[in-house]
């Protein structure tokens, strides 16, 4: 027996129908991801399913009785509470009489006599709880509140985004719900709290319908997708990866059908307008199609457009953009950096991983200059021009409009030496001329993501600093961010909590390892993770007894020095990244040519290929350079 269906419901805000005639059907132990574009309706569907919102039209049934638990995007939480006071306030009548037993047994306990109106007090107080099987809801919270490691004295207004998230969660399964209905759950969350919420659900005994961007979070919990697109709620079991197979398929199968249609409409169309010709009964039947196609044809509302990302990226900068060496730095008598040496080169692309309060941002901001170390020293490149995203939005005026916002005083912003309309501009991130009038507090969370992007990328900028620029975006917007990062030839520092982020942009990973020691590794986050586990493997094997001998020790520990093949290697690098770099130039300047594309496509395909392989030889280079340089230095020491 389900636990809620929607039978034909729909529902709009203005002319655009958010829903259009869906139908949902929620099973118990199904886990469904709900995913769409910003603004098509996400959390307007998850109000309908909660019951705190009514269709325009259908019918939503929901199973008599149903237990449903809600954790909204930003939890509405009384910073006066205690964590058990938060927990339990989502109980209904039960809260209150918690409340006035364990004041009246506080009361009793902090006057140590005999209170007879205290007394009372807690005797009503229990009366009522056993009326109301309230011991076992008591403990159900206690449960909770262990299994999710929160301290039920600890007041919410002292506690961390992450840890607000827990108790909004622990509130809901008080409660024991059959539906659990999560609204973007994993935003502000470090990894390691994502990877704990994900083991959460996927143990969870009920239902859950969740909305989230995170590619990785949905592989690793959802049994189907639910995606909502322009009205539409198409269903696809399985995970996120089968769901983008078979999205692919639908969307060229629509596509046919449009191109048909829109075929036999014009040929319609010239029909009507060469008069009638034939029998009269006949051709009023085919004028009726006619005027039915049109409907048809007004009423087919078209995918909305894909955000035109592009980044001004100015000036090269030097082949170094900055260099760390035994950079000690510590804040609020804590070692947050301790003895850090890294060199940064142009073109790297470093993804920061850690847990919130770990240190990222002040390790990024020792790099950028805006602090000072205790010890070591940094050394930053010339020609550095740097574009920053804030994770707070903190450059964001909530008076202005999305217009000044992005050109303050101008109609215009200038791209790569070009001049392009303010509106233009904005219509390439998806905002309407109506919405660049609008205030930026109007708003929404991904609309300002957005504007953030838009006003980041209109700067010309050869170093991209991104602090949680995933927040709040879609997926088909987060895909088209990757691939702008990919293809960007400054250096990117991205501070991120999506694994899928990291792995599709990064190069390289710097992570904590403990009392503010950091380490640089290869690869993205799925590459940092396998590290780490096969350095635990290691370490199991060496408690076991396992002992290298003396002598390897002692060859492991000789320096390695720079050879002549190295040496000469070393001198001609230069000159060969020159020349790669030369080549690359000339041919985007080739695949950016129109005329090229009227030219066979193998001939197009060889210029892709052999720019994709340039792509890897100067990562490549820039790699065994960095190598390079690093045994010089150590051999010179």
């Amino acid at each position: 027996m389900p636990l809620a269906t929607f039978e034909n419901v729909s529902l709009a805000y203005g002319h655009v129908p958010l829903l259009d005639h869906v139908d949902l059907v929620v099973e118990p132990g199904s886990r469904i991801g709900l995913i769409g574009r910003n603004g098509a309706g996400k959390s307007s569907l998850l109000r309908l399913l909660a019951g705190s919102a009514l269709p325009d039209d259908g019918r939503i049934w929901r199973q008599p009785g149903l237990r449903i638990g809600v954790v909204a995007q930003e939890p509405e939480l009384d910073p006066k509470q205690s964590v058990f006071e938060a927990i339990v306030a989502g109980l209904g009548e039960l809260s209150r009489i918690l409340a006035d037993y364990h004041s009246a047994a506080h009361q009793l306990q902090e006057e140590q006599e005999d209170s007879a109106q205290a007394l009372e007090r807690m005797q009503a107080a229990q009366e009522l709880l056993e009326r109301h099987d309230g011991w076992r809801v008591e403990h159900r919270v206690e449960a909770v509140l262990s299994r999710l490691g929160l301290a039920p004295d600890a007041r919410i207004d002292t506690l961390s985004g992450g840890l607000r998230k827990r108790v909004a969660l622990a509130r809901a399964l008080a409660a024991d719900p059959q539906l659990l209905i999560l609204d973007e759950p994993t935003n502000h969350l470090d990894v390691d709290s994502i990877v704990w919420l994900e083991n959460m659900v996927v143990e969870f005994p009920g239902a859950v319908f969740v909305v989230t961007h995170d590619r990785a979070f949905l592989d690793r919990v959802v049994t189907g997708i639910a995606e909502l697109d322009r009205g539409r709620l198409g269903i696809y079991p399985g995970t996120f990866a089968q769901y983008e197979q078979r999205k692919v398929e639908h969307l060229a199968v629509e596509a046919v059908n449009n191109q048909k249609f829109d075929k036999l409409l014009a040929q319609e169309e010239v029909w009507i307008r060469k008069g009638i010709e034939a029998r009269r009964t006949r051709n009023e039947g085919r004028v009726r199609r006619l005027e039915r196609l049109r409907l048809e044809r007004a009423a087919r509302r078209e995918r909305l457009g894909q955000v035109a990302i592009a980044v001004a990226e100015g000036e090269r900068s030097g082949q170094l953009v900055a260099e760390l060496e035994h950079v000690d730095k510590q804040l609020g008598g804590r070692h947050i950096v301790r003895d850090f040496s890294c060199r940064i080169l142009r073109g790297d692309k470093i993804g920061f991983i850690g847990a919130n309060g770990a240190g990222k941002s002040t390790l990024l901001r020792l790099i950028l200059g805006e602090i000072q170390p205790d010890a070591g020293s940094v050394r930053r490149g010339t020609k550095l021009s740097v574009a920053y995203y804030d994770q707070f939005r903190a450059q964001l005026d909530e008076e202005s409009t999305v217009a000044q916002t992005i050109a303050p005083g101008s109609d215009y912003v200038e791209i790569d030496g070009s001049r392009k309309h303010i509106m233009s501009y904005l219509g390439d991130f998806l905002f309407p001329p109506e919405r660049a009038r609008a205030p930026v507090k109007a708003l929404s969370g991904g609309e300002r993501n957005r504007l953030l992007l838009a006003r980041l990328f209109s700067q010309p900028a050869n170093l991209l600093v991104l602090d949680e620029p995933t927040n709040d975006l879609d997926i088909d917007t987060l895909e088209l961010l990757e691939t702008l990062l990919q293809d960007y030839a400054g250096t990117v520092l991205l501070v991120s909590h999506d694994r899928a982020f990291l792995d599709n942009v990064v190069t390289d990973t710097i992570a904590p390892e403990g009392d503010g020691r950091w380490t640089r590794n290869a690869g993205g986050y799925s590459d940092w993770r396998r590290l780490l586990e096969e350095r635990a493997g290691h370490g199991v094997r060496a408690t076991e007894g396992a002992k290298p001998p003396s002598r390897d020790r002692s060859v492991t520990q000789r320096p390695r020095k720079l050879g002549f093949k190295q040496a000469r290697e070393l001198d001609e690098m230069p000159a060969r990244i020159q020349a790669l770099e030369t080549e690359q130039g000339q041919l985007n300047a080739r695949l950016a040519d129109p005329l090229l594309y009227s030219k066979p496509a193998s001939e197009i395909r060889q210029l892709q290929q052999r720019h994709a392989a340039i792509e890897d030889e100067l990562t490549a280079c820039l790699r065994r350079w960095e190598e390079l340089e690093a045994l010089r230095d150590h051999a010179g020491a």
